[in-house]
C-alpha cells in the first residue's frame, strides 16, 4: 500500500488548537474524523479551516465519541506545566494532568498509532511518585494499555521548519515487531531557512500580515535601539533601566539572558512561543522597527498563506500559532506511520521508506518496556 492508495487513513486529534497537528496529517492524506480544544478562537480557526469535526469544549467533560477503525490518535496536551517559558509547576498545575484524559480515549478506540508531541521539559519532571521520571511514568501507562513507545528529542529545523524548536514526539504503536519507529529523516543540507527567505513575497494583502501585537512604549522604545543580530547588550549601560542594569552587574548570577534578542536576517529563528513576550523571546524583525505579524509566525510555524487565523484578538492569534505543532513536520510524521498502519507488512517498510533510515528487517527490533532514554536528534 502506498501513499496513492484510495484508502484513507483515520485520525484523531486531541488538544488540537488551532490545527497543526490536523493540518500536517490531512496533507499526508489523512481524514481527522473527530478533533477537540477548550479555547473558542482556537475552534474558530480550526472551524474555519479544516471543518466541523472539531468539538470545543473541556476534555474532561467530553464523552469518547462512538466512532471504529481509528488508525491515528495524536495529542498535543498543554505545554505550559513543563516550559521554560510557562508555569514550571508540572503535575500540580491543573493542566499537568490532562494527559491522562488521553488514556481514557486510547482505552476506548484502540488507535493502531499515538503521537505525542511537547516540550523538552517534560523530560525533566517527575509523575507521581518522585523516583519516576513523568516520561516513564506515560510509558509505563501505554504498555498497560497494550502500547510500545519510544520517544525524541528533535529539534524540528533539522526536518525542513524554518525555526529552532526543539521538542519531545512519543511514538506509541501496538506491535513490538515494528520498533523502533524510523522517525523522518534529517535535511541533508542545502535547504535556505533563513528569516530573509521565510518571510519573501510577503504584502499587505497577505491574510493577517499587518495584524501586530501592540506593545507597551518601554519595549517599542528599548527594542528600537536594538541592531541586527543584537540584544539589550548592545544598549549602552547608561540608558538601561535599573533592574536591568543590576543584571548587567551580575550577569553569570542570572544566567547571561538576551532579553529583546533581534535575529538578523540570514539566521534561523528562534522558537515561536505562545507567549511572544518581546522581552524574552527573540520577537523582532531583522529589519523594522516592529514585532514579527501574525502572518509571519505563521511563516515560521509552516501554515500556508491560506490558512487564516481567526479570534477576538490579536493576541489570541499569536497564542494559537506559538502553541500549534508546525503542519510540515506533521506531515512528515504522518507519511512516515503510512507502513505501520497498513497491510504492507513489516517486510515492505525498508522498501517504503528513505534508504539513510532503513533498518534491517532480520535484525531483533527493541522496543521500550520500562524507563526510556532521553535522546536528542
Amino acid at each position: 500500500m502506498s501513499l496513492d492508495s484510495t484508502e484513507t487513513l483515520k485520525a484523531l486529534s486531541l488538544f488540537s488548537g488551532c490545527g497543526g497537528i490536523d493540518l500536517g496529517l490531512v496533507q499526508a492524506g489523512y481524514e481527522v474524523v473527530w478533533a477537540n480544544d477548550k479555547d473558542e478562537d482556537s475552534c474558530e480557526t480550526y472551524r474555519r479551516n479544516l471543518g466541523e469535526h472539531v468539538v470545543c469544549g473541556d476534555i474532561r467533560t467530553l464523552d469518547v465519541p462512538a466512532i471504529d477503525d481509528i488508525d491515528l490518535l495524536t495529542a498535543g496536551f498543554p505545554c505550559q506545566p513543563f516550559s521554560n517559558a510557562g508555569s514550571r509547576r508540572g503535575k500540580s498545575d491543573d493542566r499537568g494532568n490532562l494527559f491522562e484524559e488521553t488514556f481514557r480515549f486510547i482505552e476506548n478506540l484502540k488507535p493502531k498509532a499515538i503521537i505525542y508531541e511537547n516540550v523538552r521539559g517534560l523530560l525533566s519532571f517527575r509523575g507521581s511518585d518522585p523516583d519516576v521520571k513523568l516520561i516513564d511514568e506515560i510509558s509505563s501507562h501505554l504498555r498497560n494499555l497494550g502500547y510500545f513507545s519510544t520517544f525524541r528529542l528533535l529539534n524540528f529545523a533539522h526536518f525542513g521548519v524554518p525555526q529552532n524548536r526543539i521538542r519531545v514526539v512519543v511514538v506509541a504503536l501496538k506491535a513490538p515487531d515494528y520498533l523502533p519507529f524510523a522517525y523522518p529523516p534529517a535535511l541533508s543540507g542545502g535547504t535556505d531557512m533563513s528569516i530573509q527567505s521565510t518571510l519573501a513575497g510577503l504584502t499587505s494583502k497577505t491574510p493577517n500580515q499587518t495584524e501586530l501585537m501592540k506593545l507597551n512604549p518601554q519595549a517599542i522604545h528599548f527594542g528600537s535601539m536594538i541592531p541586527e543580530g543584537g540584544s539589550w547588550k548592545d544598549l549602552p549601560y547608561e540608558v538601561l533601566p535599573d533592574r536591568w542594569k543590576k543584571i548587567r552587574d551580575n550577569m553569570a548570577r542570572y544566567h547571561y539572558p538576551k532579553f529583546f534578542r533581534r535575529y538578523a536576517r540570514h539566521d534561523v529563528a528562534g522558537t515561536v512561543t505562545a507567549a511572544f513576550k518581546p522581552e524574552n523571546a527573540a520577537v523582532w524583525h531583522p529589519t523594522e522597527d516592529r514585532i514579527f505579524s501574525v502572518r509571519e509566525i505563521a511563516r515560521f510555524q509552516t501554515f500556508p498563506d491560506d490558512f487564516i487565523f481567526y479570534g477576538r484578538t490579536t493576541k489570541s492569534k499569536y497564542q494559537q500559532i506559538g502553541n500549534a505543532v508546525p503542519p510540515h513536520f506533521a506531515r512528515l510524521m504522518g507519511k512516515q506511520l503510512v507502513p505501520y498502519l497498513t497491510d504492507m507488512g513489516i517486510g515492505s517498510i525498508d522498501e517504503y521508506l528513505p534508504e539513510h533510515v532503513q533498518f534491517n528487517v532480520n535484525r531483533p527490533r527493541h522496543f521500550v518496556d520500562g524507563p526510556v532514554q532521553d535522546q536528542l536528534f
